[in-house]
């Protein structure tokens, strides 16, 4: 099994969302992950959908994607080609002895303390999911009061996108 990111340029118009996955749950086609937004033109908006399967069936999900009116482009975001984040914020429960040490933590992966309650801590993180999966990891041991994450977004390197114009 291979994971595809797919960057996918759409018309900004009611219902596009719904056909893109409906293409999906019609065809029994799983979304791994999804985020949806207006890009610098208000004309369009970008989806950035990961998606895992066979390689037969990764680039039967790309035809289908092509078919549907409202998709204008379709690029996949390869690893080395492309800048690929998430970004997640977690609420940890932290006693007053241990907010310490949990801000150095926060600080090796970069990330910010963006509430402090009495007990609490929120923490917002960014980057690959590699990164935020092992930062997850290390919170082993606290509990975890609330979980969210945004999904995959990214686009193509500058030079990629340079070499892709030039071609």
């Amino acid at each position: 099994m291979k994971k595809m990111i797919l960057s996918i340029l759409v018309d900004n118009t009611a219902g596009v969302l719904s056909r893109v996955s409906g293409l999906f749950s019609r065809r029994g086609y799983n979304i791994d992950s999804l985020t949806v937004s207006e890009t610098e033109n208000p004309e369009f908006s970008r989806m950035t959908v990961a998606v895992t399967g066979e390689d037969l069936i990764l680039e039967q999900i790309k035809k289908q994607l092509s078919k549907l009116e409202d998709v204008k482009e379709i690029l996949e975001l390869k690893s080395g080609e492309s800048v690929v984040r998430e970004l997640i914020l977690v609420k940890v429960k932290v006693e007053p002895k241990e907010r310490q040490a949990m801000e150095a933590l926060v600080n090796i992966y970069r990330g910010n303390i963006v509430d402090v309650a009495m007990t609490s801590l929120t923490i917002e993180l960014t980057g690959s999911q590699a990164k935020l999966d092992a930062f997850l990891r290390l919170l082993d041991g606290f509990e975890i009061k609330e979980l969210v994450r945004t999904g995959i977004t990214g686009l193509l390197r500058g030079f990629e996108e340079e070499k892709r114009s030039a071609e």
